[in-house]
């Protein structure tokens, strides 16, 4: 077929702009751009239909714009080491190209495999960066933030144009993107999902500079008014419709145009310190894969007991008898998406009322987030249940949380319709009904499924008792200096620099409820 073909490997990365691995494989030669839906990975524990759904679009979506330049996506199903090898075959030999990838545990192993294959067979893979996470003996975290800046000023890539396109070779059809029941994925109760694709994520970044976003910094934090003021962009950066540098320049462009004392100068500086912070929790799994599964300080091993499953069962399906908890877990069934501090309450509630461990309570929520980010979830799961050893341990109030961000009881009365007679302030506490009303009112309606100050107070000591520990101390030092955050000047515009190449991929608002 002439000169090598350049495979493109599109993973979490669906777009044509600002797309390194693809700007570079077009200047090497004829490109032949694919997918690879691996039937393996949708079968793992972290992972949902919603998931695929939402990935489905992007991909339909990702093959309608390369086909618009003249090529064609080539979508294949299989192991990808299978696949590699079966184009190999075909093509005689091809140069693989994609971005790095900081996933879960699967696609951390099933990268290596593809490495082992690459190397076996001659064939030349190229990683880039993606995000501003930097790989291998190059991190050096004191000074990651001045290469996130770098990574971020550069010139974001445009979509090549007049690519030499090549065809799938003779053999080999281009694959329609399967149906979610072919990979035995059933619907999981989401309703009012975000519309894929890039077209969808261009949308909602210029929505959310131009007209939502004014209100961003004091708005966020409720589920109420964070539905509009948050970003929204959380989902598209997971899936790569939109890349982070874009978003970052398209923030610095808007942050000219507004005065810095105004909201506006307020919600464009928090919002892009999020999304510094989006890298910056990705950089922690890169760095330390088993954070997936062990907590970064080894002492807390173990000090929650296996979860109970009556105990996890309420709190996923929202009838924990908290209604602000019961809400806030409804609306991210329905919704897939839920804002940061809501996020941050479920985790808290799991982890320190049912002193649930947060390895099984965070496989619950990473298959209701449809912006499920791997190096953002098992971090701020660790985070929020107090296992990081460096982070102040805060312990929610549900009670005090629904008062403080749904003072009128509307959203717990539109998302726990059992309670939608209860009146006034009681509606965030009906155990203080007397026991005739509640039968009048909310019969249906569980009670407490424990008492949050007893609770609390258990949580805490245990926590406590280890952090105490000399042992403890020794950690957090370590964990500090592998993980944490060195702070430094405001997010500002940083100079432009040249684009530097990069496992293996906070969030918006917060971790990553953008």
């Amino acid at each position: 077929m002439g000169d090598e073909i350049s495979v493109v490997w599109f993973k979490r990365d669906l777009r044509l702009a600002d797309h390194a691995a693809l700007s570079a494989a077009a200047r090497a030669g004829a490109v032949l751009p694919l997918v690879i839906v691996e039937p393996d990975y949708w079968r793992l524990a972290d992972v949902s239909h919603r998931h695929y759904a939402f990935l489905a679009g992007c991909i339909e979506d990702l093959a309608a714009a390369i086909a618009a330049e003249g090529g064609r996506l080539l979508v294949r199903v299989g192991p990808a080491v299978e696949v590699l090898e079966a184009l190999r075959r075909r093509l005689g030999g091809f140069s693989l190209w994609s971005h790095e990838e900081t996933g879960n545990r699967w696609t951390h192993a099933r990268d290596r495999a593809v490495r082992r294959w690459a190397r076996g067979q001659g064939v030349t893979w190229t990683e880039l960066r993606n995000f501003g996470v930097i790989r291998g003996p190059a991190l050096n975290r004191d000074r990651w933030a001045a290469q996130w800046d770098r990574m971020m000023a550069a010139p974001s890539l445009p979509p090549p144009r007049g690519i030499a396109w090549a065809t799938p070779p003779e053999g080999v059809a281009a694959a329609c993107v399967p149906a979610a029941a072919a990979l035995g994925l059933a619907p999981d109760g989401l309703r009012h999902g975000q519309a894929p694709g890039r077209a969808a994520a261009l949308e909602t970044l210029g929505s959310f500079l131009a007209r939502r976003g004014e209100d961003y910094t004091r708005a966020m934090s409720s589920p109420v008014s964070g539905e509009a003021a948050c970003s929204r962009l959380s989902p598209y950066l997971a899936y790569g419709c939109l890349s982070i540098r874009e978003a970052a320049q398209a923030a610095w462009r808007r942050q000219r145009e507004v005065p810095a004392a105004s909201r506006w100068g307020a919600a464009l500086r928090s919002f892009i310190a999020r999304l510094h912070w989006h890298c910056h929790f990705i950089q922690k799994l890169e760095a330390e894969p088993e954070a997936e599964w062990r907590p970064f300080a080894r002492v807390y091993e173990g000090m929650r007991p296996p979860a109970d499953p009556a105990r996890l069962a309420a709190w996923a399906e929202g009838r924990t008898g908290y209604p602000f908890v019961d809400a806030a877990m409804r609306y991210l069934a329905a919704h897939g998406w839920i804002n940061f501090r809501m996020r941050a309450m479920l985790m808290s509630f799991a982890s320190h009322d049912l002193f649930l461990p947060w390895q099984e309570s965070g496989l619950v929520l990473a298959r209701l987030f449809t912006d499920y980010e791997p190096g953002i979830h098992w971090p701020q799961c660790q985070m929020q249940s107090g296992e990081t050893g460096i982070n102040t341990v805060r312990v929610y109030s549900p009670v005090k949380q629904g008062h403080d961000q749904d003072a009128a009881g509307g959203f717990i009365r539109l998302h726990v319709p059992e309670l939608a007679a209860v009146a006034g302030a009681l509606v965030h506490e009906p155990w203080r009904l007397d026991a005739a009303e509640r039968a009048r009112l909310c019969p249906d309606y569980p009670a407490r499924i424990v008492i949050h100050e007893e609770a609390a107070r258990a949580a805490k000591a245990a926590l406590f008792a280890r952090r105490r520990l000399v042992e403890a101390q020794r950690e957090a030092d370590a964990v500090q200096l592998r993980h944490g955050s060195r702070r430094g000047r405001a997010r500002t515009p940083p100079r432009r620099a040249a684009a530097a190449p990069g496992q293996l991929a906070l969030d918006l608002d917060g971790a990553a409820g953008g």
